[in-house]
Parts: C-alpha cells; sequence; structure tokens
C-alpha cells in the first residue's frame, strides 16, 4: 500500500488540510503532527509547507504571524470563504468520485 497511499495523497492532501484549518486555525508543524497522528506517516514536513505557502497564494486562507516562545513568529493558517468555498468544491468531487469507485467495486458500471 506504500506508494499507492503516496500517489492518492498527492491529489488530495490539500482537500485534507483545508478540512483541518475548516475546524481550527493551525500551523504548519501541528497540520503535519495531526496528519501523522492519523496514521499519515510518510508526509513530509516539506510538503505541507509548500502545500500551505500554494493555498495561501491562491487565497483560500488568511494568514496570521504570532508569535513563538522558541525562535521566530508562526504563520498560523485560517480558512476563509473562499477557502470554504473551495473545500465544499472538494466535497463534493469526493462523493462523486468515492460514489463511482464504489459502484465499481460491486461490479457496477
Amino acid at each position: 500500500m506504500g506508494r499507492q497511499i503516496t500517489e492518492m495523497l498527492k491529489g488530495t492532501l490539500e482537500g485534507i488540510v483545508l478540512a483541518i484549518l475548516s475546524g481550527r486555525s493551525a500551523y504548519g508543524y501541528e497540520i503535519t503532527a495531526w496528519l501523522r497522528d492519523q496514521g499519515f506517516s510518510g508526509i513530509a514536513e516539506g510538503t505541507v509547507y509548500a502545500l500551505l505557502v500554494r493555498i495561501e497564494q491562491r487565497g483560500l486562507v488568511d494568514v496570521e504571524k504570532v508569535p513563538s516562545g522558541k525562535g521566530p513568529p508562526r504563520k498560523v493558517y485560517t480558512l476563509n470563504a473562499r477557502g470554504r468555498d473551495h473545500l465544499e468544491e472538494f466535497w463534493t468531487t469526493w462523493s462523486f468520485l468515492t460514489g463511482k469507485l464504489e459502484q465499481l467495486r460491486e461490479g457496477g458500471n
């Protein structure tokens, strides 16, 4: 399952991160730690940070720099209205795909 799950995650990680941020604001390391706690151990921290830069550039999140007790300020990401719309579209697409895959699994066309 190793390589296959890595490839599938590439296409869904953005939606997963937006879903995390729909529940609460977080910074990059928190998101990475949560993903690892949920069993996504193969996700590199750099992958999450690169994704956060992309969703920030696309205007899906608001970013606030918050002082850190250790080192430079942290960038805390909060899902904004545009990001919520994008996440809703992700869930609609996800539901469609999982429905079709389940049909195929059960031998349907």
